[in-house]
This record gives structure tokens, C-alpha cells and sequence, in this order.
């Protein structure tokens, strides 16, 4: 049943309060926020790049955008209740969020005066009338046989009655412990969801609508005159403005770091995509993966029979200046602790190095005794006969003191800067680099498990080695003049500056071993034409870089990402993922929620904004905020060059001269011109959500003063 509100008056709600001025859930919402971060992996926009950190939840950008939309009331109890309805916070909207309770747990646990005023009972008077009751207790003979009596929902019994008898039989006796147990309204199915709510929320609010985006295009109506526009200048990830498009609102979004506006442009395209479009991603995915595969598997890089290379482990290889060995720098020598494999040094004398043998299943002591490698406290550690010979990094580096012009003082090395045409360590640096150990796998026949095994490195890896060396040396030229690999010089910041430092990169591509640029120059020329598998691109250089430790523990072992924390951590040991440990990841499929109403995004400054939006929703950059404008220069050089049509009208470059950061004057000056901006940009009864999460109260005041000095 419906109300007859079938004539919306455009204005309407112009001046009323919104609800979110007199009232918010903030308990309860974040209850549900944290269950939503806790996700992790399984959250809805995180599929598309997990390298990017600052997510707001979802559930609290709808919070916040509902809230905006709905009036305030002379009966804020009221409000309150649609509001939760509308959120799928409310008692009712739990059975299905956990889940339908069946008839016989509800007979089972709530007091019925008559069962069969609500459920058909088969056979006839086989249970009492009244309830609850162990419906086990009244088992029937048919046929032989032993039976539990039949109970259906009868067709009159209305939804919302259902709905309330099914909340009273659920598990859990707060709010928290519900939810716990629940998934997350996003996760279901909205007309489900909300399927028992929509007389009230009309009644309450003069409406008519049947879903979330009718109702949200109405209430935009009424306060605006037209469907709600939603901007965030400050878009990051997409997390706000995919979560307004969602809800039904015209969603404006723009960051000034192209590949922030690549995973908004994700979101909006690829998640956001209707069923028939993503239909056509997934056919166009799997024809790409095998391209691929087929490409890569011709040049006979990473197998070995029926054997194929899942994980190449790298390590740095150093001379000790006081006995005259090259030694692998490793932290330890446990390689997977479930498997008890380790590395085992093997003296070469002749050489004056180590062989490097990996042994499986060993004792539980040999175990514990590989856990100290020969890379312990900053320094490289080994033993010669019987002699322990110890050397500091900074030692082996040459760190020294050197005093500017200026009269400052900086640390330098003599670490050799590579030029644009290396892909390797030389012989005569300082560092080199080695592989040691190589993590095979190969289908178990008549199963679609896979066996796999940890081995040393065969004179016949090596070959395969050199093979790619020399394959990718004949064509990183070709390549970067492409821009299917970067050429892009590293610039000197304060998370980029240990790059020069530690290992003297000096492009972007030094962080890529050459395997690794084989590979991906490969999968970046496939993905060229196709946004939405292009979308993917950064999320796999996540996993496949010099940046990306090698974890031993064996449940959650393996080749990590780069962007583990938001650093450019340099190694002295990491994981390269071989290429059935990599394609599964460009196959990704995320959730469908089709988008049926204007989504887009420019590259600009957010002072820079041009359209008039009726609410702002935005999270700012913090006083401590992560360098995205340094950090992620590590993807730009991969996709700067000839980007497909749909990313070309952004500006491939960090812009770190524009970025808002820190929290000096000049921070200050550029968040009062952003905020100044939008309020300029907005009706006069337009809205403004800032959220903001800090520790400082001096940071807290910082922004009371920008908010204020920008005229909101």
C-alpha cells in the first residue's frame, strides 16, 4: 500500500532544517562503519585497489547524504525511525540482513496466541494451537516414516507483520551483536531490504516512491527542484561519490590525481555497470587473460615441464669488505614455515660465495635456529672460518656527511644512480641482485588441485633468467617510447628521496626487476583499448614490484603487496609473482550495482570546481595526510602515455605543486580557496559534510578556522 502523494511540489523543503543539523546516529552508524571497514578485501570499492588507504565507508557517506535530504521534523522520534528504515538499521530490516527466519524457528520462539493465523499447517492439527514450542516434539507417522509438520507463511499474512515476527526470533540481544552477525545493508538486496518500509516513510514525508532512487529524486525535488547533485572534490577512491550515485543522486566527482580519478572512474563504470555491460567486461576479460597467457607463455619464461613458476624470490647480494665473500642479504631463512622450508647456505670457496640449497620439512630446531638470517640489526652478518664477520648497510653504502651551499647538511652515498636504460644491478655495484629460490606449482591429475614445491635455482632457471634479461634490455626502449613502461624520472619528495638513497632508482621502472617488466609491459599493451580492464592495471602493479615482500608464514604467505602501509619501503629480499599468480587478479568481479543516474569525473584542484552542486560531501586532506601525490607517481609512468580516450582529458602527472598537504600556511591558504569555492558553487540552501578524523586538537582548530575564513 501506498500513499496518494503523487504530486511532489518542487521546493517544498527549500528552507527546512535537514535532519542531519538536529540529529545523527552516530552509535549506531558506527557500529555498522566499523563492521564495514573490517571487511577489508571484502569491501565493495576495495576490489578495484586496495593500494588506496583513506576509505570512507559507505554506510556512513549514505548516512550523511540521507541525512542531508531528510527534513527535521516536529517529532525527531519519528524522524529517527525513517531514517534507521531507510538505512536498513531498523529491527525489521534484519531478517534480511541475517538472513529469513523459517517458520518453525518462529513458532519456536515467539509467543503465537493461533499458529495458523499466520502459517498453513500440514497435516491439519498436528501442532497446538499456541506457540513456542520444540516443533521436533511433534513429529507425525506418514507412510512409515517419521515427519515434522509442514508450516507456510499463509498469503494474507502482510510483509511487515512477517517481518515482525521473524525480528523477534533472531539471534542476538543488542544492536552490535546483530550487526556482527548481519551482512551489511550494501550487500543485500535493496528491494528486499526495504521492501516493507515505504507507506511509513511516505506518510512521513509527503512522498511517493517505491525505492531508494525515486525516493532520493523527490526529496532532491522538494529541497532543490531537481534530482540532488553530490559533489566530492576530493574523491580519492569514488568511495562518496559512488555511494551518491547509488542512492539516486546526479554525483559530481574530481581529484587532482589522475589515478584517483581512474579508480572513481572504476567505480562508477565497472561496479557501477549494468548487468549487460558487465556481461561484456567478463566475456572481454577472459579473451584478454588468454591473450595474454599466450603471449608470455611464448617466450618459455617460467616453466619448467609440467611445473610453472607461481613466486621468484629475489635477494640482495653484497661483498663483506673484511673477509671477501659475496653475501645474500636475507632476515631470515625461513621461507615457509607450514612447508619447514629453509635457504641453507653452502660455502663456495673457491669462489668466495654461497651456494644456496632450500630444504623442506626440517625439524622443528633447524627451523627455529633459520629464523636469524644474515641481515640483522641494519647490518650484514656471516661466518668464515669460524670467524663472525659483521658490516653496517651505511658502511657498505658509503653513507657520509655532505654540507651544501646553504650550509645544510645531507647524508650521501656511493651507491651508483642508474640511468634511464638499466633494469639491473651491475656487476661492479655496490648491490646486486640474486635470485635464490623459486616456488613451483603443477595441477594434481584428476583434480583441480595444484601440488606445489620451494626449490633452489637450477643452472636451467638461470638460462630462463638471462632469456629475460636480454628480452626485455632488446626492448625497454621500444616500450617506454610506447608508454606501456615508464620513463619517468624519480622526483625528489620525502617518501621518493630513500629510493635515490638506498638504492640509487632514479626512474620508475628500476623498481621493476626485469621478469617483472616482461611481464607487465605485456599485460599493459593488452589492456590499452579497455578502460575497465585498464582500471585493473594499478592493482596489479600492487603485487609485482621490488616493493612487495615475501611473507613465510605459510597460511597467509607469499608474495606481498607494495602498498602494504603508504611507503615506498625498499627490501633487501622480496617476491615476484609469476603469471598464474597475477591474472586471476585482472579478473576480479566485484558486485553488481547498476547506476542509473549521472555519474562523473574531471582531474582539476578541488578550488577549481566549476559546477553548482547542492550538497558537498568531502574528506579532506589531514594535517598528516599520506603522500598520494609522491607515492603514487609509481603508477602514473605506466599509464601517462597514449591513456585509452576515457582517461586522456586528465593530467597524467602528480601535480605535486597543487596538491593540498601538510598543514603550513600555505595548507591552510589552499583548503580556505577549496571551501571557498564550493560554497560559491552552491544554492544558499545548499549543504556542506566535512568529515574530518584527527588526534590534534591544534589541527582541529585549524580546520574550525578554515571553515570559517572560507565563508561557510
Amino acid at each position: 500500500m501506498t500513499t496518494a502523494n503523487d504530486k511532489i511540489i518542487p521546493f517544498s523543503l527549500k528552507d527546512s532544517t535537514s535532519l542531519i543539523e538536529v540529529l545523527f546516529p552516530a552509535q549506531k552508524v558506527s557500529v555498522e562503519s566499523f563492521k564495514e571497514q573490517m571487511a577489508g578485501k571484502g569491501k565493495t570499492l576495495t576490489v578495484l585497489g586496495s593500494y588506496w588507504k583513506g576509505r570512507k565507508p559507505l554506510i556512513l557517506n549514505k548516512a550523511c547524504i540521507l541525512g542531508s535530504l531528510l527534513p527535521a521534523s516536529a517529532d525527531l522520534r519519528r524522524d529517527l525511525e525513517i531514517f534507521e528504515m531507510l538505512m536498513g538499521m531498523d529491527d525489521l530490516s534484519f531478517p534480511v540482513r541475517l538472513g529469513r527466519i523459517k517458520p518453525a524457528v518462529i513458532v519456536s520462539k515467539v509467543s503465537l496466541a493461533d499458529i495458523k493465523d499466520y502459517f498453513h499447517v500440514s497435516p491439519p492439527d498436528s501442532l497446538p494451537v499456541a506457540s513456542p514450542f520444540d516443533i521436533a516434539d511433534y513429529r507425525y507417522v506418514e507412510k512409515g516414516r517419521d515427519k515434522t509438520p509442514t508450516l507456510i507463511w499463509k498469503a494474507d499474512v502482510p510483509e511487515k507483520t512477517r517481518r515482525r515476527l521473524e525480528s523477534q526470533a533472531l539471534p542476538g540481544n543488542s544492536f552490535k551483536e546483530r550487526v556482527g552477525l548481519a551482512k551489511r545493508p550494501e550487500e543485500t538486496d535493496l528491494a528486499e531490504l526495504h521492501s516493507h518500509i515505504w507507506y511509513e516513510v511516505n506518510e512521513h514525508l509527503g512522498t511517493s516512491a517505491q525505492s531508494m532512487e525515486r525516493l532520493v529524486e523527490q526529496l532532491g525535488l522538494m529541497r532543490f527542484g531537481r534530482r540532488p547533485k553530490v559533489a566530492d572534490p576530493f574523491s580519492g577512491s569514488g568511495q562518496i561519490p559512488f555511494e551518491a550515485a547509488r542512492l539516486g543522486c546526479e554525483a559530481v566527482a574530481s581529484d587532482l590525481n589522475p589515478i584517483a580519478c581512474m579508480l572513481t572512474w572504476g567505480a562508477f563504470n565497472v561496479v557501477g555497470a549494468s548487468p549487460a555491460q558487465r556481461k561484456l567486461i567478463e566475456d572481454r576479460q577472459q579473451k584478454l587473460i588468454s591473450k595474454i597467457r599466450q603471449e608470455f607463455d611464448g617466450h618459455d619464461f617460467e616453466t619448467s615441464g609440467e611445473w610453472r613458476g607461481k613466486a621468484y624470490l629475489y635477494c640482495l647480494e653484497v661483498k663483506c669488505p673484511s673477509s671477501g665473500w659475496m653475501v645474500p642479504v636475507l632476515p631470515t631463512f625461513v621461507i615457509n614455515k607450514t612447508k619447514k622450508a629453509i635457504a641453507v647456505l653452502v660455502e663456495d670457496r673457491e669462489r668466495k660465495r654461497y651456494k644456496i640449497d632450500i630444504e623442506s620439512g626440517v625439524s622443528d630446531e633447524r627451523l627455529r635456529l633459520a629464523a636469524k638470517g644474515t641481515y640483522q640489526d641494519e647490518a650484514v652478518v656471516h661466518t668464515v672460518d669460524g670467524v663472525t664477520h659483521r658490516t653496517k648497510i651505511s658502511t657498505l653504502r658509503g653513507d657520509y656527511t655532505h654540507t651544501n651551499p646553504d650550509g645544510t647538511k645531507e647524508t650521501r652515498n656511493k651507491l651508483r644512480l642508474w640511468g634511464k636504460a638499466d633494469i639491473d644491478f651491475k656487476d661492479d655495484d655496490i648491490y646486486r641482485e640474486r635470485l635464490y629460490a623459486i616456488q613451483w606449482q603443477r595441477p594434481v591429475e584428476g583434480s583441480s588441485r595444484v601440488e606445489s614445491e620451494i626449490r633452489g635455482v637450477t643452472p636451467d632457471d638461470m638460462k630462463r633468467e638471462r632469456r629475460i634479461i636480454d628480452f626485455v634490455e632488446g626492448n625497454l626502449a621500444a616500450w617506454q617510447g610506447e608508454g606501456i613502461v615508464p620513463d619517468m624520472v624519480i622526483e625528489k619528495g620525502d617518501e621518493t628521496e630513500r629510493l635515490y638513497k638506498e638504492r640509487g632508482w632514479s626512474h620508475w621502472h628500476h623498481l621493476f626487476n626485469p621478469r617483472q617488466l616482461a611481464m607487465l609491459a605485456i599485460i599493459n599493451k593488452h589492456l590499452r583499448s579497455f578502460p575497465q580492464e585498464l582500471v585493473m592495471l594499478p592493482a596489479i602493479l600492487n603485487l609485482q614490484s621490488r616493493l612487495c615482500g615475501w611473507h613465510n608464514d605459510g597460511t597467509k604467505g607469499g608474495c606481498q603487496n607494495a602498498f602494504s602501509d603508504q611507503a615506498l619501503n625498499t627490501l633487501v629480499n622480496y617476491g615476484a609473482r609469476g603469471l598464474v599468480d597475477v591474472l586471476p587478479y585482472l579478473a576480479k568481479r566485484p558486485r553488481v550495482f547498476p547506476l542509473g543516474v549521472p555519474a562523473s569525473i574531471s582531474s582539476g584542484p578541488a578550488s577549481g570546481i566549476a559546477s553548482e552542486n547542492d550538497i558537498y560531501v568531502t574528506d579532506p586532506p589531514y594535517g598528516d595526510a599520506v603522500k598520494y601525490e609522491e607515492i603514487l607517481e609509481f603508477f602514473i609512468g605506466w599509464l601517462r602515455k597514449n591513456p585509452p580516450p576515457e582517461f586522456a582529458g586528465w593530467t597524467w602527472d602528480s601535480r605535486r605543486a597543487l596538491a593540498i598537504k601538510g598543514e603550513d600556511h600555505d595548507f591552510k591558504l589552499a583548503m580556505v580557496a577549496a571551501y571557498k569555492a564550493m560554497g560559491e558553487r552552491m544554492p544558499d540552501n545548499g549543504i556542506q559534510v566535512l568529515m574530518f578524523t584527527h588526534q590534534s586538537g591544534t589541527i582541529w582548530a585549524d580546520i574550525a578556522n578554515i571553515v570559517w575564513a572560507s565563508g561557510l
